[in-house]
């Protein structure tokens, strides 16, 4: 038996239940990873309450894409994992599929990666997910070069620390987007080259200040709604507009028609166009990993609750005063 965090219906935090469940063992191309640190992400909050891109589609459903921890076993046709080998579980499924929120899970065994040795079980469940989001968006979809102007909004969050470290490595200069001066500080020591506090400012002309008139090439987007016609005007002629979430809750215009068909490409970016192709999550994992071990990169971690505490953490996360990745321990 295993304890797992399963819902029985949608709805808020408090719809989460800790339960013993059958593990089963793993099937081909799978693997059995004994877990020893989720990393919380806001789709698992929205898969909960009804509100994600996928439905659930049964009960009781389970929660959870990134996690680090040991290998167990291996299924029939998995190769190059050994027990006891310590790896990270990357985003690269459907919860429907599977889940991680418990002390044992089984996983398929193309989203898993090494956890180097001298990368612990809390940063190992912390550091995958927002780096590979934001190589994926900056560097393989957007093709960030040095010298380039990145905005990143929702700055403070995972995806938004790691793209602000992302964008240094890549030479660019990165310009972080915060709602309130209260994360200032800890955005520029990030690495940000500036803050725009959206309380105070308006992005786009504080964009165009920055940059001599011409805007920013890439602008990456957590928010989306109606905030997308200001961001637009901070993109330069030929630029691109990167929607990966959906933070404000409203309908998002296409910007083209409300500024009369500017040279601007706008699309959207999910991590699963990296975790799924395995070419690119070989190259985004090299990247990674590369700046894991000169230091370029480390974990952001804001806070570590128990499993038992999951329903707290979930609070936490939707109250969304977070700087960095918050974590859940299974104790092991």
């Amino acid at each position: 038996m295993t304890t797992t965090v399963r819902f029985h219906e949608l709805g808020g935090p408090e719809v989460l239940r800790l339960e013993d469940a059958e593990t089963g063992d793993p099937g081909p191309g799978e693997l059995l990873v004994r877990v020893e640190a989720i990393g919380l992400n806001r789709a698992e909050a929205l898969f909960r309450a009804g509100t994600y891109i996928e439905p659930v589609r049964r009960f009781p459903a389970r929660l959870g894409a990134e996690a680090a921890g040991t290998v167990e076993a291996a299924g029939p046709g998995v190769t190059g994992f050994r027990a006891g080998e310590p790896v990270s579980v990357v985003p690269a499924f459907s919860m429907n599929d599977y889940g991680v929120y418990a002390d044992k899970a089984i996983v398929p065994a193309a989203a898993v990666v090494r956890r180097p040795e001298d990368l612990d079980a809390v940063a190992g469940a912390a550091v995958w997910m927002p780096y590979l989001t934001a190589y994926g968006a900056l560097v393989e979809t957007g093709g960030l070069r040095a010298g380039d102007t990145a905005v990143l909004t929702a700055a403070s969050s995972s995806v938004g620390l790691a793209a602000i470290r992302v964008a240094v490595r890549a030479g660019a200069r990165p310009v972080a987007v915060t709602r309130t001066p209260a994360k200032k500080d800890a955005l520029l020591a990030a690495g940000a080259a500036e803050v725009i506090v959206t309380r105070g400012d308006d992005v786009a002309p504080r964009v165009l200040e920055l940059t001599g008139g011409r805007g920013a090439r890439l602008v990456f987007d957590a928010v989306a709604g109606p905030g997308v016609l200001d961001l637009a005007r901070a993109v330069a002629p030929g630029g691109t507009l990167l929607e990966y979430g959906a933070l404000s809750g409203e309908p998002t215009p296409y910007p083209g028609f409300a500024l009369g068909m500017p040279a601007l490409n706008m699309r959207t970016y999910t991590l699963h166009e990296t975790t799924t192709d395995p070419e690119r999550l070989r190259r985004a994992e090299a990247f990674v990993a590369s700046g894991l071990r000169t230091g370029a990169f480390a974990a952001a971690v804001d806070r570590v609750f128990g499993l038992h505490e999951i329903v707290e953490a979930h609070r936490y996360l939707e109250a969304g005063a977070q700087v960095g990745k918050i974590v859940a321990t299974t104790g092991r």
